[in-house]
């Protein structure tokens, strides 16, 4: 089973960037490279799918579809969500 995340941002954040680094990293470690689907939305060129999903800042976090981080998580919540996601 593959976990789609998407990191949805604004271009120039460079607080998107070191998110999107950091996160992208602990996703691939616990799940492995072959299991996750990492895109980067550009909040500017899919502004409808970020307001379908309830983007309301940025960075936020989608997880199969699901808008689960509103806001950068810290390391420990996002390891967290993961854990969850395998344990479903």
């Amino acid at each position: 089973m593959s976990v789609r995340i998407e990191l949805i941002a604004a271009p120039g954040c460079g607080k998107c960037a070191v998110a999107q680094a950091k996160l992208h990293a602990i996703a691939t470690t616990m799940l492995g490279e072959d299991a996750v689907v990492w895109r980067e939305v550009n909040v500017l060129e899919e502004l409808d799918y970020a307001v379908s999903l309830g983007v309301l800042s940025m960075p936020a976090i989608a997880v199969n579809g699901e808008l689960k981080f509103s806001s950068l998580p810290t390391p420990e919540r996002f390891r967290a969500m993961l854990s969850s996601l395998e344990h479903s």
